[in-house]
């Protein structure tokens, strides 16, 4: 498992070591965001350990520990009575790229985390920012089942807009870092626009001479002309400024959009990896430890999710019990959330431009 020789405590983190456990444990200004604890660090450690098959190199860890993925609430996820430093350090001189492992599933587990303070303290919308909606509908039901109608699907509207915005902060980074790239921003892109050449063009991820562009998905309709415009003009931006354009589409459904985009790739010189070739190509370029968080953590939860959708959605429901708390009801399997008083009101934060991709 590329093991280096162990060195103590005090030598084992490097500087860039040191600031990437810092930056993995820093939640930024979000009033939902919840800090990493020595006792969650220390679950993650835990996590990484067993992934790897290195228990018998860590006797100090439980040989059980909640699964990631089963554990609800998130905050579960927590492994007190082990000293942190002492493992991180040890795991990090031990494997090889277990450091960018923890980098990766500590940015998943703070993104899981906020997701469920989300789920707790979205409010709810008032009947003034709803209310003239029910011109569309009134006479439909009675005034009551109208009236909680407009504010249950404006809450779950919101929801979806979170959850879209909180996985386009989380996708591109971590695959990013898995593959052994850096995403660049606009102002520090290497990738400069044709029309203007002092602009820089953000890039999902930089890795020695190849610009990659990672989709989830390519949808049929455009958002706008231009922003289709400046999706084609990716690939050629790219050329000009040196760099290999790669297109990494996990969807591989069929549609004129995506192959108007794989051949504006391949017309630039690029490549394009759509849908299990996508994955390989993922996995290929993460190397051995990092393939397995890929596909852990991130193939194989997006395919049993797709795998499992219904041809017929059937039942689902949601009520609000008498404590106040949301309960799912979906095809007669509950899910509780426990909400918190207060209003919260909505994000300050804005959302990426591409995020249903």
């Amino acid at each position: 498992m590329m093991a280096k020789k162990a060195r103590t405590v005090e030598e084992q983190l490097t500087q860039a070591q040191r600031t990437l456990i810092s930056r993995a444990r820093n939640v930024g200004t979000s009033a939902m965001a919840v800090p990493l604890s020595d006792g969650a660090c220390c679950y993650l450690c835990a996590a990484i350990i067993h992934d790897l098959g290195l228990l018998e190199e860590f006797p100090e860890v439980p040989k059980e520990i909640p699964s990631f993925f089963d554990t609800f609430p998130v905050t579960k996820l927590d492994l007190p009575g082990l000293d942190f430093d002492s493992l991180v350090g040890k795991l990090f001189s031990v494997v090889r790229d277990s450091d960018t492992y923890f980098a990766c599933l500590a940015q998943l587990h703070k993104s899981r985390l906020k997701f469920e303070q989300i789920l707790r303290r979205q409010s709810f919308a008032t009947f003034d920012q709803v209310g003239p909606r029910c011109l569309l509908q009134y006479g439909n039901v009675n005034p009551r089942a109208l009236a909680a109608m407009l504010v249950w699907r404006k809450w779950l509207y919101d929801l979806d807009n979170r959850a879209a915005q909180e996985t386009g902060y989380l996708f591109e980074p971590i695959l990013a870092n898995a593959v052994g790239g850096v995403p660049a921003s606009a102002a520090r892109s290497p990738v400069k626009r044709r029309a203007d050449r002092g602009k820089g063009r953000q890039v999902d991820c930089i890795k020695g001479k190849r610009a990659y562009e990672f989709k989830m998905r390519v949808t049929i309709a455009a958002s706008g002309q231009g922003r289709w415009a400046e999706e084609l003009a990716f690939p050629p931006d790219c050329r000009e400024s040196g760099y290999k354009p790669v297109l990494v589409c996990f969807d591989p459904t069929p549609n004129p959009k995506l192959e108007e985009l794989v051949r504006a790739f391949k017309s630039a010189g690029g490549e394009t990896f759509v849908g299990d070739a996508a994955w390989n190509h993922l996995e290929e370029q993460a190397g051995e430890v990092m393939s397995q968080f890929v596909e852990r953590y991130v193939r194989k939860p997006v395919a049993a999710v797709m795998n499992a959708l219904p041809e017929n959605l059937g039942h689902f429901s949601v009520t609000q019990d008498e404590h106040g708390n949301v309960v799912f009801d979906i095809g007669g399997e509950r899910l509780t959330i426990d909400r918190l008083p207060g209003d919260w009101g909505e994000t300050d934060e804005e959302m990426p431009e591409d995020v249903d991709d």
